[in-house]
């Protein structure tokens, strides 16, 4: 005999389809009964009945509806389509192993001024066995050296193999030229040089001298998202057809952090090398997807919010990122915030019941009453979360209630790339493409944390999928998904 829970669960399809199609239950047994009464009457009292009606309600009664949906055509928002993105391809000379991370690690303890010590290398190493990377993440050429090149021109150098080799890849796959594109976006959170990294792409590519162009830094790894968003509000106002490249990435080289503080160790341990470039437009010719919504969510108004991805110095003048105890609560709440936002846009009717229900009956009969957490899988086939890192990863899976086929994307791509900050979303797209999943119409969900603190979230629905696999996964996709256990031993 089976459980009233498990009873609950085959009814809750039948529940699902009733309230989701509300309208249409609704209006099949009157027009049934419109049809019934019809037949009744009969065609010719039926004419006679319209020709008694007067002139100017047959006109009222055309012309409201048509200038109403001509309103609404005119004021609506246009839609924003996503042509193509391309993330770049890391080289095999800049991968690095734990073994070879470490034993790094050990030699710039002999640095002059740097104070890395022992009981630093073990914790890293406790640290590494416990992230979620593999053996074939990737640092930047300047960072396999002893001492590690932190200067302006070994940054730079970064710089343009990554986002150039990622723009190189996008142009390519779209056959568009650089001179028709109209915007450009670029986040970078923690190497902003003079001339910018906008400056930097219109100089490499001699694109044109009207175009509209910004760099956002200092906006932590959910940037990719806003500069989404900003391209979004460009391209409203922009003439029908523009098109917007938005670049995301971050600057490895300068932000080595040689102390010992074990809160500014981690970003040594998770970040690696990444970028991507995507080509947005209001043109649908071409496109394969359609950006449904973006919703951003900003807690820095509270001080441990605002403090806890923080960039400072050490006792000892190191520089580097200090990630606070209090993150993975500061990331729920924000997660919180953006789900209540986010959702009403995004969850059928059937989910939004349900939570309206539990919301009351905990208001009004016991707060002791579980709340009903929504199911997001009513709303999107696949999920990208940012690849910030293991905990990160555990944290969402475990408060919206997703499979592990759910957050496969996200674990393979922190295990391939590491932690690529605003960028790990494309990687973990491309992931879901290259092994086959993406079907027309389907849905996607792009959850982005950052500093100050953020939680941005944009929806996608798939146009057309991939032709093929190529992308940075086009090498290794083969041998994924793979076994990551909870402590990786060397």
């Amino acid at each position: 005999m089976s459980s009233p829970s498990a009873r609950l669960k085959q009814l809750k399809p039948l529940y699902q389809h009733a309230v989701n199609n509300f309208l249409a239950v609704l209006a099949a047994p009157l027009v049934v009964a419109a049809l019934v009464n019809a037949g009744r009457i009969g065609p010719e009292e039926l004419l006679g009945r319209l020709r008694a009606l007067r002139a100017a309600h047959l006109f009222l009664a055309a012309f409201v509806p048509a200038a109403a949906a001509t309103l609404y055509l005119m004021l609506r928002p246009r839609s924003v389509y996503l042509v193509d993105y391309a993330c770049f391809r890391t080289p095999p000379n800049c991968r690095v192993p734990f073994a070879t991370f470490l034993e790094h690690a050990k030699q710039v303890t002999f640095i002059e001024g740097a104070s890395i010590d022992e009981r630093s290398i073990r914790f890293m190493t406790r640290l590494l066995e416990r992230s979620g990377l593999g053996d074939e993440t990737c640092l930047p050429p300047a960072h396999h050296y002893i001492p590690p090149y932190r200067n302006m021109e070994a940054s730079r150098a970064e710089v343009e193999l990554v986002i150039f080799s990622a723009i190189d890849d996008l142009l390519a796959k779209t056959g568009i030229s650089p001179g028709a594109i109209d915007i450009l976006i670029v986040n970078c959170s923690l190497f902003a040089p003079i001339p910018s990294f906008t400056d930097m792409i219109i100089n490499r590519y001699k694109m044109r001298s009207d175009i509209r162009n910004v760099h956002l830094s200092g906006m932590g790894c959910s940037a990719g998202l806003i500069s989404v968003g900003l391209a979004r509000n460009f391209l409203q106002v922009a003439p029908h057809g523009a098109h917007a490249l938005v670049v995301s990435t971050e600057t490895i080289t300068p932000n080595y952090y040689v102390g010992k503080e074990r809160a500014m160790l981690l970003p040594n341990c998770l970040f690696r090398m990444g970028g991507a470039a995507a080509l947005l437009s209001t043109s649908r010719a071409g496109a394969r997807f359609r950006l449904a919504r973006v919703v951003r969510t900003l807690t820095g108004a509270q001080d441990g919010a605002y403090r806890c991805v923080f960039q400072e110095e050490d006792a000892e003048g190191h520089r580097g990122i200090n990630l606070n105890k209090d993150l993975m609560t500061i990331a729920g709440d924000a997660l919180k915030a953006n789900i209540t936002a986010i959702g009403p846009l995004v969850l059928p009717a059937s989910e939004q019941l349900l939570f309206a229900l539990s919301f009351i009956a905990r208001r009004v009969l016991n707060r002791r009453v579980k709340p009903y957490l929504p199911d997001f899988r009513t709303a999107f086939e696949h999920f990208c979360i940012h690849a910030g890192g293991r905990a990160v990863i555990d944290e969402l899976q475990r408060s919206l209630g997703l499979s592990d086929e759910d957050v496969e994307a996200s674990r393979m791509a922190l295990h391939r790339f590491g932690n690529t900050s605003s960028s790990s979303l494309w990687y973990e797209l491309a992931y879901i493409e290259a092994k086959g999943r993406m079907r027309r119409g389907d849905r996607v969900w792009m959850i982005g944390f950052g500093s100050g603190f953020k939680c941005n979230s944009a929806a996608w629905e798939c146009i057309v999928p991939p032709r093929d696999a190529e992308g940075p996964w086009a090498e290794s996709i083969g041998r994924y998904p793979v076994d990551i256990p909870e402590v990786l031993r060397h």
